[in-house]
């Protein structure tokens, strides 16, 4: 199975409509929860009256900052450690009376209906006490009276750095040195289904179905915000409507399992608006970054210096790990021996910045890939020639993490496959030294990634495998499929080892934390990887122990005993079917024991998995417009497990990128902090109209750390298109863009800068 294009298990139930997502498995007579939101930026609560709300026919409970616990939890979905020092910040409470950002959680209605709770949002008066709003983080890091959160008195949450060699002394050796800085924006994740969750009590435990990425993540942090034991909370996770890490923190699930205590456990939805989706929930982190390098006359880079300023938002959520995250990947891949970086994590005023697809990769490529072009056309070197200069070949790991390599590195076919599609040399010569109005250009970037979060943080991943009376065999992960297909892969895996047709594995989609194996959830592509692990070591497990079952009613057998297709065989002979194994394991009154097999696992390894994006763009210009003609990602992610759904993973993240590249940003009012453009219609993705036919290409090496030769391809995709566009348009016209997205105004006002269009009026 591994290695075949099957469709997906869970393909038949989406299409039809089958499949029931959050909303569709809501309690009859549920309440409906609505939250009042602050309509400043900074600042806090002089006084709240909630009286004329109460009085309204059909409100159940109010409740306000005043009425909840007020211990701060953390919200972050990183796995959870008894060491203090992997503990993530509590900087976070239910409802609060000390304003951070526009938008911020003030109180939260109970009614009968959806109408009423609207209806009594309106009737709360609030009065505030206001202060200066700080959107921007280098601004923000020197410091305000009062500072955002008090115990970090310069708004710094973190800061970290690190050297290898002396990048000072590389610098001054160097035969040129390129300085430049880079700004990445604001972006929302924008999946279909919006967060929703809701919450009930059962035999004196709170009950929370939500759409979430980390289930039993969830139940851990409810039990933290609640101040109540983690056992008395359970969690469920139906099928899920897109995540992208939006999901991969907990977000109202908390508010939600307090409000169902506050109405005497009755069922409570609480469903977020496509606004309040873009900001209450989480962004992908606006970074700003100030690069150096210093080449010797050959091109080799011999010092590189970075230093790194995170928008971190309001809270802390995933904090310092996603700066720290590029910190790493700066020393990665390309071989310099003086190396050294720098970054910060800053409050401010704005919506709270966590995990997006590639967790910091997307933002920090962006200005690496930027940068390696620009120190090329420095030195009037080709990019791409620059490139395989200075990349690593073969095997190489991390300077200060030694698990994370790696171990197969297929960087320099990537290259080569990627260069062939664009007709790299071809057009690289076709298109110098173009005038007039429209212009075309090619350009490319790569990129390396880890796969699971082992030895920054716990990895942990659980499977259980029963065989049911009919030969078949149930599946049960702690991982979540969110509609990349992982699902399908476990399957497939389950298949591969026990030696059995895919429609005989029977997998559970819906995570309950009180029956699924616990595994922290889908993050960091990590889950063929790591939970892939527990999975093939499950199935070991149960084979050995079918085969150890058949031995007893085979007492005569002398040879090999082996599981194949329904069968065992005895020196490749059937000579029992296993639907006749299992009805006798199950019914025997003599010989009955039912065959399971569960695996918990902690995985301790890491390998990089690498790649490269080649973009061909045309500029008008005059209309400031970037149309993308033809675009590949090449991915060296190990050996394939399923091809078909490998490159429907690589189009969707090409879209991602490019929306990352081109068009997405969430758009700030300097004085207030309140988002500008937080709807599908103001916030700008990728339409159909927009992009071009995507095109995914792969080579395949077996990964000697990877359960069956693979590794990281989740959220690798989304990573080159933005610096490759980017840098095919600095080819097609001499203009380096150091801040996305390459929006029409950006474009106008830089090729007026350069004197390339005339500035009208």
């Amino acid at each position: 199975m591994i290695g075949k294009s099957v469709p997906r298990v869970d393909a038949y139930d989406k299409v039809t409509g089958r499949a029931r997502f959050t909303d569709d498995m809501i309690l009859n007579h549920c309440l409906v929860a609505k939250v009042y939101h602050a309509t400043i930026g900074n600042g806090r609560v002089i006084s709240i009256d909630t009286s004329e709300a109460e009085a309204l026919d059909g409100v159940v409970k109010i409740v306000t900052f005043k009425d909840v616990p007020t211990h701060p939890y953390p919200t972050p979905g990183h796995p959870w450690s008894v060491e203090t020092a992997h503990q993530d910040v509590s900087d976070r409470n239910l409802l609060t009376g000390r304003i951070r950002y526009y938008g911020d959680d003030i109180a939260a209605v109970v009614a009968e209906d959806e109408v009423t709770a609207s209806r009594a949002l309106r009737l709360i008066k609030v009065e505030y006490e206001e202060y200066p709003v700080q959107i921007h983080p280098r601004e923000s890091m020197k410091g305000s009276n009062p500072p955002i959160h008090q115990e970090k008195k310069d708004n710094i949450l973190a800061h970290s750095d690190y050297e290898i060699g002396d990048v000072d002394q590389g610098m001054k050796d160097a035969a040129v040195v390129v300085k430049a800085s880079y700004k990445t924006p604001i972006i929302q994740h924008c999946h279909i289904e919006n967060n929703i969750s809701y919450a009930y009590m059962e035999n004196g435990r709170i009950v929370v179905v939500s759409s979430t990425q980390i289930p039993h993540i969830v139940r851990r942090v409810i039990g933290q915000a609640l101040g109540i034991p983690w056992g008395k909370v359970r969690v469920i996770k139906p099928y899920i409507g897109g995540g992208f890490g939006n999901k991969q923190d907990v977000l109202y699930e908390p508010l939600n399992a307090f409000l169902t205590m506050a109405v005497g456990g009755r069922a409570v939805k609480l469903e977020l608006t496509r606004e309040e989706t873009f900001v209450n929930t989480r962004t992908r982190h606006s970074i700003e970054y100030d690069l150096a390098a210093g080449v010797d006359e050959d091109g080799h880079l011999i010092a590189k210096d970075m230093h790194a300023y995170s928008n971190q938002g309001a809270y802390a959520s995933h904090g310092h790990a996603i700066v720290a995250n590029g910190l790493t990947a700066w020393r990665l891949q390309y071989g310099c021996p003086n190396v050294r970086a720098e970054g910060y994590t800053i409050y401010t005023n704005t919506p709270v910045g966590g995990a997006m697809r590639a967790y910091g990769i997307p933002q920090a490529n962006f200005a690496m890939e930027c940068f390696m072009d620009d120190v090329a056309y420095a030195i009037h070197m080709d990019p791409l020639e620059f490139r395989k200069k200075n990349l690593i070949k073969g095997f190489y790991q991390d300077a200060y993490l030694k698990p994370i390599a790696a171990h197969s590195n297929g960087i320099f076919e990537c290259l080569k496959k990627g260069a062939e599609f664009i007709h790299w040399e071809e057009k690289r010569k076709e298109y110098a030294n173009q005038t007039g109005n429209i212009r075309r250009g090619v350009g490319m970037s790569l990129f390396s990634y880890k796969t699971g979060v082992w030895p920054i943080s716990l990895e942990i991943a659980g499977a259980r495998m029963s065989l049911n009376q009919d030969g078949s065999v149930q599946l049960q992960v702690g991982a979540t499929e969110i509609g990349q297909g992982a699902d399908t892969v476990f399957s497939q895996m389950a298949a591969e080892t026990l030696h059995m047709e895919l429609e005989n594995i029977h997998i559970t989609s819906v995570q309950d934390t009180d029956v699924t194996p616990f595994d922290t959830g889908a993050y960091a592509s990590r889950q063929s990887f790591v939970t892939g692990t527990a999975v093939k070591e499950c199935a070991q497990l149960l084979k050995e122990k079918i085969l150890a079952y058949a031995k007893t009613l085979l007492p005569e057998a002398v040879g090999t005993l082996e599981l194949d297709h329904g069968y065992i065989l005895e020196n490749g002979e059937k000579v029992l079917s296993l639907e006749q194994l299992a009805l006798e394991c199950y019914y025997s009154l003599t010989n009955s024991s039912v065959i399971t097999a569960e695996v918990s696992r902690q995985v301790k390894k890491n390998t990089l998995a690498t790649g490269c994006g080649f973009a061909e763009v045309e500029v008008d210009m005059a209309l400031g417009k970037v149309k993308v003609l033809n675009i590949i990602n090449v991915h060296d992610s190990g050996k394939l497990l399923n091809p078909q759904l490998a490159s429907m993973q690589v189009q969707g993240g090409m879209s991602m990128g490019m929306g990352y590249g081109l068009s997405e940003q969430l758009l700030l009012d300097e004085k207030t902090g309140r988002p500008l453009n937080a709807t599908l219609l103001d916030y700008k993705m990728m339409t159909m109209m927009d992009t071009p036919d995507l095109t995914a290409g792969f080579v395949e090496m077996d990964d000697p750390e990877g359960p069956y030769g693979n590794k990281a391809l989740g959220e690798p995709p989304a990573i080159p298109p933005a610096p490759a566009i980017r840098n095919a348009v600095l080819h097609a016209t001499g203009v380096a863009f150091n801040e996305n997205p390459l929006t029409p105004q950006r474009l106008i006002e830089a090729f007026q800068r350069a004197g390339l269009i005339p500035v009208v009026g």
